[in-house]
C-alpha cells in the first residue's frame, strides 16, 4: 500500500497501558523466555526507562494518575472504583473535576479516543464520554472474559461492552481483535484534526486467554508461566498489528508511542497465583514493593527522541501528561496543580538529573493507619504496613516502618530502619505532611 504524507502538522499520541504485567515481562526488559519482537521494537526506536514507576499498585487508582497527571490521592481515587451494582449511587471513582489528558487533548484540537478498559467511574458524567473522550470502545468494570465480553466476579455476572454508552454485542469474537479493528478505525478516520488515542489494553489480566498458537509456542514452560506468555505474546502481535497500519497510512512518524504497565504481575488465585515476572524485584500486584509499582516503560517518536537508548532516572506515571504536553506545545494551566513534571529534558539529555526530589504513593482510605503506603526521596524509600502477595517477604509488627536504599539494594529484603532511624524519621514526616494536607482537603 502506497504511503501518503502525515495528514496532521501536531503529532499524534497514542498511550497504551497494559494490565497486571511485570516488570521484566518483556525481552527489552530481561525476559529470556518471551517473545515480544513488536514492543521490543518500539524500544530500540525509541527510550525506556529501567526504573519506571506505576502511581499505584493496583488498577483504578494507576489509571486515575495516569490520566490526571497526579497522584491518585491528589486525584480523589483511594482504591479500586466499586462496579455499579454494588454503588447503585454512583459515589465511586474519578471525580469529574479532575482534568484528564482527553480532556488536555480535546481542548487544544485533538479527536480523543479510548479503547479498552475503562475502570475509572460508572455515572455518565464519570464515564469515558463524560471525562473528555469523543469516542469509546472497550469494557467499563475491571475485566472481562475476552470471548463472551462479561465480568464475571461475586455475581451478578454482568455482560460488560460498550460502544460510546451504548451497550453492543459481539459474543464469541476475541476482545484483542475487536480492540485492533477500533484502534485501525480511530487512526485512520479522515480529519484535519491530530488523534489521541489510550488503548488500555486489558491484557495480561485474568483470565488468560492468549491465542491458542502462542499456547503451543510456549508449550514447553510450566504453567502459569506458559498461559501467561501466551497472553503477552498476544499483546505484542496486537502492537504489531497497529504500528504496521500507522506505518501504512503515512502516520507513524508523526505518532508519539508511549507504553507502560499499569502495575506489576498478579499472584491472584485467577491468575492461577502467577505467571509474571518481576525479575530480581520482591513483590507484585497490590503492594508497594518494587515488584508491585516498577513497570516497564517506553516512548518513541524517533524524528524528535533519542533512539535505541535508556534513561534509569525514577519517573513515573504522572509524568506523561506534561511530557506529551511539552511535545505536543501545549500548556497545561497552573491552577490544574499537577504533580507530575516533564521527561522531556531528560528523555533528550541522559545527564539531566530526574526532576523529582520525592514521590509518594498511597493506596486505601488516608485516615485508616493500616493503609499501604511508600515515599521515596533519592535512593532512600520508606513503606508503611509493607505487603508481599508473593508471600516471599515477611514483615513483622516491627516493620510496620520498613526502609529500603535503591542503589544499595533494590531488592528491599532487609529493613534498614534500625541502621538509619534519621531516614525513617525524614521520610515518615515527608509521608505524614503530605497525607495530613490530603486530609484537610478531603475535609473541606
Amino acid at each position: 500500500m502506497a504511503q501518503k504524507g502525515p495528514s496532521t502538522k501536531k503529532p499524534n499520541v497514542i498511550v497504551i497501558l497494559t494490565d497486571d504485567q511485570g516488570y521484566k515481562d518483556l525481552g527489552s526488559f530481561g525476559a529470556t523466555d518471551l517473545k515480544t519482537p513488536n514492543i521490543d521494537r518500539l524500544a530500540t526506536e525509541g527510550v525506556k526507562f529501567t526504573q519506571f514507576y506505576a502511581a499505584a499498585p493496583v488498577c483504578s487508582p494507576s489509571r486515575a494518575a495516569l490520566m490526571t497527571g497526579k497522584y491518585n490521592f491528589n486525584a480523589g481515587l483511594f482504591g479500586n472504583v466499586s462496579p455499579p451494582h454494588s454503588d447503585p449511587e454512583g459515589k465511586s471513582g474519578l471525580p469529574t473535576e479532575e482534568v484528564t489528558m482527553a480532556e488536555m487533548f480535546k481542548s487544544n484540537g485533538y479527536r480523543t479516543g479510548l479503547i479498552g478498559k475503562w475502570h475509572l467511574g460508572h455515572t455518565p458524567e464519570k464515564l469515558p464520554n463524560g471525562q473528555g473522550f469523543d469516542y469509546f470502545f472497550g469494557h467499563q468494570r475491571g475485566c472481562i472474559d475476552n470471548f463472551s465480553h462479561f465480568f464475571y466476579w461475586h455475581g451478578p455476572n454482568l455482560h460488560d461492552l460498550y460502544r460510546n454508552e451504548t451497550e453492543i454485542y459481539r459474543p464469541g469474537e476475541f476482545f484483542g481483535d475487536l480492540m485492533v479493528q477500533e484502534m485501525k478505525q480511530f487512526v485512520s478516520e479522515k480529519s484535519d484534526q491530530p488523534f489521541f488515542t489510550y488503548w488500555a489494553i486489558n491484557m495480561p489480566h485474568y483470565p488468560y486467554q492468549g491465542d491458542p498458537k502462542w499456547l503451543d509456542y510456549y508449550a514447553d514452560l510450566e504453567s502459569p508461566r506458559k498461559e501467561y506468555a501466551a497472553f503477552v505474546s498476544t499483546i505484542d502481535e496486537m502492537v504489531g498489528e497497529i504500528y504496521h497500519h500507522l506505518k501504512a497510512i503515512g502516520e507513524l512518524d508523526n505518532t508519539i508511542i508511549v507504553y507502560q504497565s499499569d502495575h506489576g504481575f498478579s499472584v491472584e488465585e485467577r491468575a492461577f497465583f502467577g505467571g509474571g515476572d518481576a525479575g530480581a524485584l520482591n513483590g507484585a500486584k497490590f503492594s508497594m514493593l518494587e515488584g508491585g509499582i516498577r513497570v516497564p516503560a517506553i516512548i518513541r517518536f524517533p524524528s524528535q527522541l533519542p533512539v535505541n537508548e535508556s534513561r534509569h532516572h525514577w519517573a513515573n506515571s504522572i509524568d506523561w501528561m506534561p511530557t506529551l504536553a511539552e511535545l505536543t506545545d501545549i500548556k497545561i494551566p497552573s491552577s490544574q496543580k499537577i504533580d507530575g513534571k516533564s521527561l522531556l529534558p531528560l528523555i533528550l539529555d541522559s545527564k539531566v538529573a530526574t526532576p523529582h526530589e520525592t514521590m509518594f504513593w498511597g493506596t486505601g482510605f488516608p485516615d485508616n493507619k493500616n493503609h499501604a503506603w511508600a515515599v521515596r526521596k533519592g535512593p532512600w524509600k520508606l513503606l508503611g504496613n509493607p505487603y508481599d502477595p508473593t508471600g516471599k517477604l515477611t514483615f513483622s509488627e516491627a516493620d510496620k516502618l520498613y526502609l529500603t536504599n535503591m542503589e544499595m539494594d533494590s531488592t528491599e529484603v532487609k529493613n534498614l530502619a534500625d541502621q538509619y532511624p534519621d531516614r525513617v524519621k525524614e521520610l515518615n514526616e515527608l509521608y505524614q505532611n503530605w497525607i495530613n494536607e490530603i486530609k484537610m482537603k478531603e475535609n473541606r
